[in-house]
């Protein structure tokens, strides 16, 4: 009897080094992302001689290759991590992505920026691996508010990531890449160090090919149908989502006539608030509301903050929007928490790696979608202007999701 505390006072420092671990792994890669995203199209630039029309198109290119790697190898990434563990993949991951910046850092042609970007897409998928990883080591009625502090993290990364970027951009348009290569791969060490194996050698499975594809990934949840209407949930949250890094530049330069510094300001406060709204309001929220309610409740907050965004006829009322607009991070960790319950600790890697495929849809999809949308509403001779068009699309987008989320967790118990 005198043991089991000595071994459970050894084991607890241990794991919230793993746990922190974890936090800033998010962290890092969301902040890399956002670090590369202001000097990308100026590097692509560079390869074209300047010419703005091409670049454009060549940046978009990248995108789509970008989100379609994701696609692709989020559920190979997820299936390896249930057979092999989720320690060698999120380390791999985090190597693997710090050779990418490192490749487009020096990149002397366009072909081998493209390569390094590929290679980004294919291994930025260790957001689903810590998912599962959480997953495995979290009790389940403590796993929403678990999420909500990855959530956190990627709040935190979509704040610094482009303010630095830009900054650092200033001195040398490869010096952000770098800095990206620097974060990914001195993490790596870190967690080579601290970071245990969270998956028994007794729960992995066997790799299978038919689970490892995007079709064969998303038959998981076909398998299980309690998780097939969170999931489409999840997309279309994913979807509405997009609108806004699509479409708020040219939306507020339009309308409000915003300098760059003025809207990477109010993009810092949207960042600070969803960072605040998951560490103080969601794990409170959910304690309230139960992880089911909670789920509708936050997307309808959404879907009110996007009706704001879209007809708010200055911009300091715009402004009004964003501790609304913040709260719609209510709904994800609650959601992750009931899709957790519905699958064995073997294939949380599978679940992590569907739903990061079906995100994957989403961000190849919103692109195309919004800023169309916003071109339609303010091309000349539209009788009506409505640039907030986009984002009224997006809050319809996610009223409707409430209600798929309200009638597809009637099941659920209403527990945190």
């Amino acid at each position: 009897m005198t043991k089991a505390p000595s071994d459970g006072g050894s084991q607890a420092p241990h794991q919230q080094r793993a746990v922190i671990f974890i936090f800033i792994t998010v962290l890092l890669d969301i902040m890399a992302l956002g670090l590369v995203a202001p000097i990308l199209p100026g590097v692509v630039r560079q390869f074209v001689e300047g010419n703005t029309s091409e670049a454009a198109v060549i940046y978009g290119v990248f995108n789509a290759v970008f989100a379609l790697m994701q696609f692709f190898c989020s559920p190979l990434i997820g299936c390896l991590s249930d057979r092999l563990g989720r320690r060698p993949l999120i380390l791999a991951s985090n190597i693997g992505l710090g050779l990418s910046y490192a490749a487009m850092a020096w990149a002397p042609s366009l072909v081998w920026l493209f390569i390094g970007r590929v290679l980004s897409g294919v291994t930025g998928a260790s957001y689903a691996i810590a998912n599962a990883y959480v997953a495995d080591t979290t009790p389940p009625e403590k796993r929403a508010g678990a999420f909500g502090l990855l959530g956190a993290a990627f709040g935190v990364g979509l704040v610094l990531g482009p303010g630095i970027g830009g900054a650092l951009g200033s001195y040398g348009l490869r010096i952000p890449l770098y800095v990206a290569a620097a974060f990914s791969l001195t993490n790596a060490l870190y967690g080579l160090f601290v970071l245990p194996e969270s998956l028994p050698k007794a729960l992995r499975l066997p790799f299978n090919w038919r689970r490892a594809n995007p079709i064969g990934a998303l038959a998981l949840l076909r398998r299980h149908p309690e998780l097939t209407g969170l999931a489409g949930v999840s997309f279309l949250s994913t979807l509405a989502q997009v609108s806004l890094p699509s479409t708020i530049v040219l939306y507020a330069t339009h309308r409000y006539n915003w300098s760059l510094g003025t809207l990477g300001f109010t993009l810092t406060v949207v960042g600070i608030a969803l960072v605040m709204a998951q560490v103080i309001i969601v794990p409170r929220a959910i304690r309230l509301f139960g992880n089911r309610r909670a789920i509708p409740v936050g997307l309808l907050f959404g879907a009110a903050g996007m009706v704001i965004a879209g007809l708010a006829p200055t911009g300091n009322i715009l402004w009004l929007g964003i501790p609304i607009l913040a709260l719609w991070g209510i709904w994800g960790p609650a959601a992750q928490s009931l899709m957790t319950r519905h699958v064995s600790a073997a294939e949380q890697g599978q679940l992590q790696g569907a739903t990061s495929s079906l995100t994957g849809i989403s961000e190849l999809l919103g692109p195309l979608i919004f800023p169309f949308v916003f071109a339609w509403f303010v091309r000349p001779g539209q009788p009506i202007e409505l640039s907030g068009a986009p984002f009224l699309l997006a809050a319809g987008i996610l009223l409707f999701a409430a209600g798929w989320a309200y009638f597809a967790t009637r099941a659920e118990p209403d527990t945190d």
